[in-house]
């Protein structure tokens, strides 16, 4: 690894970081460079997870403040996500991410919609609630495992599922998606670190990038106007999205 390449992953992981405190994707920011640093696809993909998930406890103690109030969820959360991780880890050592990734930016760009669209849906009432309690927790399954497989765009649907359960207020919903992400995070890099799919150089300069960004992104988010973080987390989605159909029509482009 050349300077420049510690100097490139140390920028992107410190800029993924930064959005993923926010909303999610960083994933498309470290991928493409350490593509660009000669990294193989499926090896990039371990690569990265790795090197932003120390990163995510920088995210979780600047939310602390707001997870007293997402505790109750948690026992529903955590062994639905440990389990979707576990398989998603299993899944990328077995195959390649090519036909999957085809569906990423669909899967982007409907959460990012759904996101969108809660702002003007009535926050629902004790019985609807309970349904949406079931559906948001079978859609964290199928996060979950995606999260671990490729994860760009894993907050997004984790935010978008939080909001059916008639979670509004944005920095809670971010502080429960942080704590889960960083959870399938781990379980992920493990299982990467075991199949020795690691690029430890590479990893480590994302490492000392997402430090700082994490930190920032979730320090800088909470002092800004809830409704305008909901604003850059729609506009994220739709770059992320727009950025993935590009790569995927245009792969040479």
């Amino acid at each position: 690894m050349t300077f420049f390449d510690a100097l490139a992953l140390s920028a992107a992981g410190c800029a993924a970081g930064a959005v993923n405190a926010v909303a999610g994707g960083g994933t498309m920011l470290t991928f493409p460079v350490l593509l660009m640093c000669g990294v193989p696809p499926v090896a990039a993909n371990a690569t990265s997870t790795v090197g932003l998930v120390i990163g995510t406890s920088s995210s979780i103690v600047s939310f602390r403040h707001h997870l007293k109030a997402v505790r109750q969820w948690l026992p529903w959360f955590i062994p639905v996500g440990t389990a979707g991780a576990a398989f998603g880890s299993w899944l990328l050592t077995q195959t390649s991410d090519d036909q999957f990734s085809k569906l990423v930016p669909f899967l982007v760009l409907f959460a990012t919609v759904l996101f969108f669209l809660q702002g003007f849906l009535k926050k629902p009432g004790a019985t609807s609630q309970r349904s949406t309690i079931w559906f948001s927790l079978a859609l964290q399954l199928p996060v979950a495992i995606y999260g671990a497989f490729f994860g760009a765009g894993i907050g997004i649907l984790m935010l978008a599922s939080f909001g059916f359960m008639g979670m509004t207020h944005i920095h809670e919903m971010n502080a429960l998606k942080n704590l889960l992400g960083s959870l399938i995070n781990v379980v992920a890099a493990v299982w990467f670190i075991a199949a020795g799919m690691v690029q430890w150089p590479q990893a480590l300069a994302l490492t000392a990038g997402a430090l700082i960004g994490y930190y920032l992104g979730a320090h800088f988010s909470q002092r800004i106007e809830p409704r305008r973080v909901r604003q850059m987390i729609t506009a994220i989605g739709l770059v992320i999205s727009v950025v993935m159909f590009w790569r995927q029509f245009y792969p040479n482009g």
